[in-house]
């Protein structure tokens, strides 16, 4: 009678789960799965707002262990010395290894050459990262890229295979029939991972609110010299001065992803806190890179041809 009873008392409800929950539950899986199936993987780490999520995730996924893999910065030698700054002080914090490799290194050994010192280096770190990967003997690369980002992305698997040559072909990839992943490679192959794939730009700023996850101050409005060029607000610095004829102007301006200072455009905002930028997000019509990054705007840079290169 006793144990009756005790089978009829009813069970408390499980908590439900929102999607944000069911969001970082498919990441951490993936995280695991590349600790689980690669020998040597890297997580590729910016300071951006999107790796910094990664970060969260990983400490979620392996704490309180260390991480299975070091961190990863391929430096263009252009980026903003805030994001540089915090980068260097979040991988501090967390006590896990920091590696970086410049594009300028690449350059210094010839195996990056411009064709013009003003030419933008955001599509060459494609170089410099194959050089780290080989340097390493990494087998998987383990990035921040979501689908909504670019067409060219939204094209590529959670488990993105690349040939020995470090190159991507869109028409070629694996099969993710219920999420089972494959990360057999052969040596000199590399497998890029992308937990976030599924997530959106909303989707990462919601995350950001729920977890209080700190981020460079750029990501939040403030006041900077800008010129209107081609539709985009172009910062004016020495990398970026003015040209003739432009008039720098004051604007309040916030960045939506932050990258090389020579093709990285912030957007007029005055969101100085997280949930004004979850709320400025939810209503914007224009995707994150459309009128931000320079280097989407040519046809010889796209995104698709550079990750065919052996982009992130």
């Amino acid at each position: 009678m006793t144990d009756l009873l005790l089978e009829e008392r009813p069970r408390a409800a499980a908590p439900a789960l929102d999607h944000l929950d069911w969001l970082e539950a498919e990441a951490i899986h993936i995280l695991r799965e590349v600790a689980g199936q690669c020998s040597n993987p890297a997580l590729l780490f910016s300071g951006g707002k999107d790796s910094i999520c990664l970060l969260r995730l990983a400490e979620k996924a392996f704490r309180p262990g260390r991480f299975p893999f070091p961190l990863l910065h391929i430096d263009t030698g252009h980026n903003y010395p805030e994001v540089i700054a915090f980068r260097d002080r979040r991988a501090a914090e967390l006590g896990e290894r920091l590696i970086v490799r410049s594009v300028e290194d690449s350059m210094a050994r010839g195996t990056v050459v411009l064709k013009s010192p003003g030419e933008l280096r955001n599509k060459h770190q494609s170089v410099t990262l194959l050089e780290a990967i080989a340097e390493f003997a990494f087998d998987a690369c383990i990035g921040g890229a979501r689908r909504d980002e670019e067409k060219a992305r939204a094209k590529e698997r959670v488990f993105s295979f690349r040939d020995e040559f470090g190159q991507w072909d869109p028409k070629n990839q694996r099969p993710e029939l219920w999420n089972l992943y494959n990360a057999r490679i052969h040596p000199g192959e590399n497998i890029r991972a992308f937990p976030i794939s599924n997530w959106t730009e909303l989707d990462v700023w919601q995350y950001i609110s729920r977890e209080k996850l700190e981020l460079p101050s750029i990501y939040f409005a403030h006041t900077r010299p800008i010129v209107r060029r081609n539709g985009a607000l172009v910062p004016v610095t020495p990398l970026t001065p003015a040209k003739a004829g432009e008039t720098a102007e004051e604007v309040t301006v916030r960045f939506r992803t932050v990258g090389d200072i020579t093709c990285t455009a912030p957007v007029e905002s005055a969101a100085d806190t997280i949930e004004k930028i979850v709320a400025e997000t939810a209503v914007t019509t224009i995707t994150e890179r459309g009128a931000t990054r320079l280097d989407d705007q040519t046809s010889e840079a796209s995104m698709e041809q550079r990750k065919k290169e052996g982009y992130f």
